[in-house]
């Protein structure tokens, strides 16, 4: 019976991915990547020199990002990440900030 259950799980992981993680630079899009798309402090980041706004996390959910030491309008931080591109925004699934 150990078998099915197996099987089951190979099926349920291929069919719904696992999404891979990368590791980037997040910080506020519009104060330290320049973007200009939309008004405000965005939480962005920036993927082999591109940047994107995020979808799915808020620049707030880390803490202060007026910050003097650790904001993201104030430095770029490092971050671990899985989610896609999609219509030029980044669709997060995690985060995990590495610094």
């Amino acid at each position: 019976m150990k078998k099915p259950l197996f099987i089951l799980v190979l099926i349920l992981t291929t069919a719904c991915g696992n999404p891979e993680t990368q590791t980037v630079e997040l910080s506020c899009g519009q104060c330290q990547f320049g973007l200009t798309s939309q008004d405000g402090c965005d939480l962005a980041v920036r993927i082999d020199d591109k940047a994107y706004f995020v979808d799915g996390a808020d620049i707030d959910d880390f803490g202060d990002a007026h910050d003097k030491d650790s904001g993201f309008c104030e430095v770029i931080r490092t971050a671990e990440i899985s989610g896609a591109i999609i219509d030029e925004r980044f669709k997060v699934n995690t985060i995990a900030l590495k610094d």
